[in-house]
């Protein structure tokens, strides 16, 4: 098993394209047993693993700088930064958090347990980056639900005012804990079935470069995209549309009852009784 043997992300940064592709293959499955055993934040995580083995592959964390918003979606960076094996032996699953902790990992910048934060933290780190004349990426992973948040909105405006090095990915799966209502939503969808192109586009309205991804899932379309604007000056959006729940089917057809919850049947996706 490759996700046994990456200890760290320059493990991961050894492979190939095929062998990153069982990467991401090994994490879904690990990711499915433990949240099937254990519990957790199912549809979330299942929806960005090609993202985040994109993400450790092309940028170089530590030095560039990871900030996930609410942080429930970070079960497989943690399993590429040396605690794998809290997801592959039953007995280490309460070793790490379900979320972003510093005490586990140098690779954790914050403990965040709440939405629509990521932008205004990733804000001051490129500013305190700026201030100590460093060059290092600075990049904030936030769902499409999270934006509505007035937090988000604080930080784009400042991202763009400050206007240096910030990787901003939207992960739009379409979709909150619940269904998204709102003026912003409505823009999100059109930009979604225009493949970026739609004329009305709220980041670029802020002054923000933009990148859309219509395939969210797809490892080589990811990689290629990052390593587009590494190292970029200028702030960035991108937008990549991902199916929440990815590779297990009652989660991507019932999105909503599998954003958590308790231990539930691999076969029949029915949350078991305690």
């Amino acid at each position: 098993m490759l996700l046994k043997q990456i200890k760290g992300p320059q493990d991961l940064k050894q492979l190939k394209q095929e062998e990153l592709q069982q990467v991401v293959e090994e994490a879904r499955a690990a990711l499915l047993q433990k949240i099937s055993q254990y519990g957790g934040h199912n549809g979330p995580n299942l929806g960005v693993v090609e993202m985040t083995v994109a993400l450790h592959y092309v940028f170089d964390s530590p030095k560039d700088q990871f900030v996930f918003d609410v942080s429930h979606q970070t079960y497989v960076h943690k399993m590429l930064t040396g605690r794998a094996q809290a997801f592959l032996d039953q007995a280490h699953y309460q070793e790490v958090s379900g979320y972003t902790n510093p005490l586990e990992s140098e690779h954790d910048l914050f403990t965040i347990g709440h939405t629509s934060t990521s932008l205004s933290l990733a804000n001051g780190l490129a500013k305190a980056r700026d201030l100590k004349n460093e060059t290092n990426n600075v990049v904030a992973v936030i769902g499409d639900g999270s934006l509505s948040g007035g937090l988000a909105y604080e930080g784009l405006n400042n991202i763009s005012e400050l206007g240096t090095n910030t990787i901003i990915i939207v992960n739009d799966n379409d979709q909150s804990i619940a269904e998204n209502h709102g003026g912003l939503y409505k823009n999100l969808k059109e930009l979604r079935e225009t493949n970026g192109q739609a004329t009305n586009n709220f980041f670029k309205a802020l002054g923000l470069d933009y990148r859309y991804l219509d395939a969210g899932n797809d490892l080589a379309a990811l990689i290629e995209l990052f390593e587009e604007v590494k190292d970029q000056e200028e702030p960035v959006v991108l937008h990549i549309h991902t199916v929440k729940g990815k590779g297990f089917s009652f989660a991507e057809e019932n999105r909503e009852k599998f954003h958590a919850g308790g231990p539930f049947s691999l076969e029949t996706g029915e949350y078991l009784r305690s």
